[in-house]
């Protein structure tokens, strides 16, 4: 057993420090303006996000994850580098105090991209672990979809970000650290790359970055590194990206970036033996910038909800997408098919109904900061 702490490392370029979005920092190392963590978010609901992953090392939470099969997580790449040591945790909502439908699992695999270089650059910042045991889908375990090859997230789709991160910039979530959630609208590749063109580095068209660009106040922080950013499609939640790096948390003019899931399909897949995720094509309704436009050129869905807000559907709704879903399998049992469990109201606190897969257009009010 290795008495070594988990890497944490930040880029200096022109007195500017990017900082990865996990909790630890090596001694001298400590950033002067960049980190991650959900800042501007709320409360989640139970269940709300059950695709949502607390990534643990010797009992303290380091890093975010998401579920995407019954043996697999999906993180960022800086957050680990073995198996020892690692505890995943799902069904988990709060750090602190009971969590009667959490499981947790070891990792026994650890699949880093072999294109992270944290000392080099930001790229890649993606890893697969795999689970010491599947684990049993329930209404508060579920997987996530992940964004496919050739989807199209447009400046402007609102997005989702959850996690246990800082509310600010080295202020920790207060007891008993619930699940926070925060939307936040995909930045266009070209505005993000100004914003960070001091900084020296470069937004490709593997990163997606996602905030309020003038405003700022809502973002990802420290501790969130590896966790999901979804955004929603017919009757589907796509992760498009991973929490990666950013500066400062929620500073105007320097929205998060995030790893963009879409290119990393085929890589996925090459790695994860058995039942695949479930892949959806995604298609933004929003302009979509020429800096993050993929080359690809498939037929895309088109229906998609917009400015989502959270409830749990009825019991009676919930029997209808179990017959959907059949959790988590599809008819062929070749792919995990991922179908929500929960819905959201309307501005006027309706509530829609999930009936057989299909579901109705609605929106919602934006939710407030938590004093």
């Amino acid at each position: 057993m290795s008495n070594q702490q988990p890497e944490s490392f930040g880029l200096t370029n022109q007195s500017q420090f990017i900082h990865f979005k996990n909790v630890f920092l090596l001694p001298g190392r400590q950033p002067a303006s960049l980190n991650a963590r959900v800042v501007g978010g709320n409360d989640a609901p139970d269940g709300a996000w059950p695709w949502q992953v607390s990534l643990q090392w010797r009992g303290r939470p380091f890093c975010g994850a998401s579920l995407i099969s019954r043996d697999w997580v999906l993180t960022a790449a800086h957050c680990v580098t073995g198996v020892s040591d690692w505890v995943v945790y799902l069904g988990r909502m709060r750090q602190k105090g009971s969590n009667t439908n959490e499981v947790s699992r070891k990792i026994c695999r650890v699949v880093r991209h072999p294109g992270h270089n944290s000392f080099a650059a930001l790229e890649h910042d993606i890893a697969l672990l795999r689970l010491s045991s599947p684990v049993t889908f329930t209404d508060y375990i579920q997987p996530v979809c992940l964004a496919a090859e050739g989807s199209r997230f447009g400046a402007g789709t609102p997005s989702w970000v959850t996690g246990w991160g800082r509310i600010n910039y080295m202020v920790p979530l207060p007891s008993p650290q619930s699940l926070q959630e925060v939307e936040v609208p995909v930045v266009g590749g070209a505005e993000c790359q100004l914003a960070y063109n001091e900084t020296g580095l470069s937004i490709t068209e593997n990163m997606i970055c996602a905030g309020l660009l003038t405003t700022g106040g809502k973002d990802s922080c420290q501790g969130d590194s590896g966790g999901p950013m979804v955004s929603r499609q017919g009757t589907a939640w796509v992760q498009s990206g991973i929490v990666s790096f950013g500066k400062g948390c929620a500073e105007p003019y320097f929205p998060g970036v995030y790893t963009r899931v879409s290119q990393y399909q085929k890589w996925i897949s090459s790695h994860i033996t058995g039942q695949q995720p479930g892949f959806v094509k995604f298609n933004s309704t929003e302009p979509v910038d020429p800096a993050t436009t993929v080359t690809d050129a498939p037929t895309y869905l088109t229906h998609v909800i917009r400015e989502p807000g959270l409830r749990q559907v009825t019991s009676r709704s919930l029997s209808n997408i179990r017959s959907v879903s059949h959790y988590g399998k599809d008819m062929a049992n070749s792919r995990i098919a991922c179908f929500p469990k929960y819905l959201r109201p309307d501005a006027h606190g309706a509530e829609a109904t999930l009936i057989s897969g299909t579901d109705t257009k609605h929106s919602v009010r934006e939710r407030q900061k938590h004093a």
